[in-house]
């Protein structure tokens, strides 16, 4: 847990938040199961937790908000995105409109292979992702089109997929920090690099871990900085050895 606030906190001071971000809605929270969920592999699970967040009232215009990796609905709901946008007279006024922001499979509160079943988990993908995000909005929440689906990274990879695999549900897409393109490259083998970290851990156990593996935040924090903030917002907080040396401390939860 404590890594995990030590990353919320970096990246909290990565973002450039602003001082007038205005006030919206007070955001709902609510789950939904998804029943005899099909996997891309073939596997189906007779119940998928969908937990999200809405902003606004049914009544407006439905857009479609989708976070990226590890995140969840509580990551976008910051004074330099939700503050940005939803308040009145922005661009995705919730007076206006009708927000959700599901947590993505594997994701905050939605169904996840630390639930329980770790390894066992079915092994999923974007398209699983994505289809559990639409079953959401069609089945869990009765909408037959969206005003606008709107994602950063991960979420924007997402928001790519459903326009291909749902091309008419929506008016618009708005994919951030994203490519319409496999991902390949750096991104994958820091992804592979992040699992095999995991993999190589005897604490992993084949998957059959009683505790959490040790590397698992050595993996964390590479994969965090190679990730987060970019080369100048770094260069901006720490300028020095000393202020580097500072960040690496808390992202270790050391004082």
């Amino acid at each position: 847990m404590k890594l995990f606030q030590a990353t919320a906190a970096l990246a909290f001071a990565l973002a450039s938040f602003s001082a007038t971000a205005a006030e919206y809605p007070a955001p709902k929270e609510g789950q939904w199961i998804a029943r005899d969920f099909k996997f891309h592999t073939g596997e189906v699970m007779p119940e998928v937790r969908i937990h999200y967040t809405t902003v606004g009232e049914p009544t407006g215009q439905p857009v479609l908000l989708l976070h990226g990796t590890t995140g969840s609905a509580a990551s976008m709901l910051t004074p330099a995105f939700a503050g940005e946008l939803f308040g009145s007279g922005q661009m995705l006024d919730a007076a206006k409109y009708y927000i959700i922001i599901p947590d993505s499979i594997g994701h905050g509160k939605s169904s996840k292979p630390s639930d329980g079943l770790k390894a066992k988990f079915p092994r999923y993908n974007y398209d699983d992702m994505v289809d559990a995000q639409y079953r959401l909005i069609k089945e869990g929440l009765g909408i037959g089109h969206l005003r606008l689906i709107i994602g950063n990274s991960m979420g924007g990879m997402h928001t790519w997929i459903w326009g291909v695999k749902y091309p008419d549900y929506m008016d618009a897409l708005a994919p951030m920090a994203s490519q319409p393109s496999a991902m390949s490259s750096r991104n994958w083998m820091m992804r592979r690099l992040l699992i095999e970290t995991i993999r190589s851990d005897p604490d992993y156990d084949n998957g059959n871990y009683t505790t959490q593996p040790r590397s698992t935040k050595l993996a964390n924090v590479f994969f965090a900085i190679g990730t987060n903030g970019g080369t100048l917002a770094y260069q901006k907080l720490a300028p020095t050895r000393e202020a580097a040396d500072k960040l690496v401390a808390l992202l270790f939860g050391r004082s």
